[in-house]
């Protein structure tokens, strides 16, 4: 005798896969790839829209303001966001700004030169001699390139001035 489970009345089983060969189609390995092909597409298409987004620049510092982080940065041996701040404030190459933190690290001046200027050092000292500047021009060789005095007396006196011809 079989015992009684009320109003319910036994249904036939239906196996798994059958449910899935009736509402999944098959795939084969060409509707596979194309599959694959259009995702990977769309994931690529993804990342490059968030790099393209415009990013908020940072507020612009004044010359003293940025100074004195980066001081306070370099003191505190956090060398790579000094070199970092540097490069987004002034713009300059990784090179010039790593140079620029070690400099104000070491206690040597060094006034970075905004991008765009593209006089070099000898330009600008032969500026400052030809204006009758001579010492401006010696402290802009010292504080750019860490030379002794004597050193930098020899680079102003050997830079020609127009009138010097």
């Amino acid at each position: 005798m079989e015992p009684v489970t009320g109003s319910r009345t036994k249904r036939p089983e239906i196996a798994t896969s059958e449910i899935y060969d009736r509402f999944m189609p098959s795939l084969g390995s060409t509707e596979l790839f194309i599959l694959l092909v259009v995702l990977a597409l769309l994931i690529i298409g993804l990342v490059l829209l968030v790099r393209r987004r415009p990013r908020t620049p940072a507020p612009r510092l004044s010359p003293l303001e940025l100074h004195q982080q980066v001081a306070a940065l370099a003191a505190a041996q956090e060398m790579i966001p000094a070199i970092k701040l540097v490069r987004e404030q002034t713009g300059l190459g990784l090179a010039e700004a790593k140079r620029y933190v070690d400099d104000l690290a070491a206690g040597r001046a060094f006034a970075p030169v905004s991008p765009g200027n593209g006089a070099d050092l000898a330009t600008r000292v032969r500026q400052l001699k030809t204006a009758g500047r001579t010492e401006q021009a010696m402290l802009l060789v010292r504080d750019e390139t860490g030379m002794s005095e004597p050193d930098a007396q020899r680079f102003v006196e050997s830079i020609q001035t127009a009138t010097q011809g």
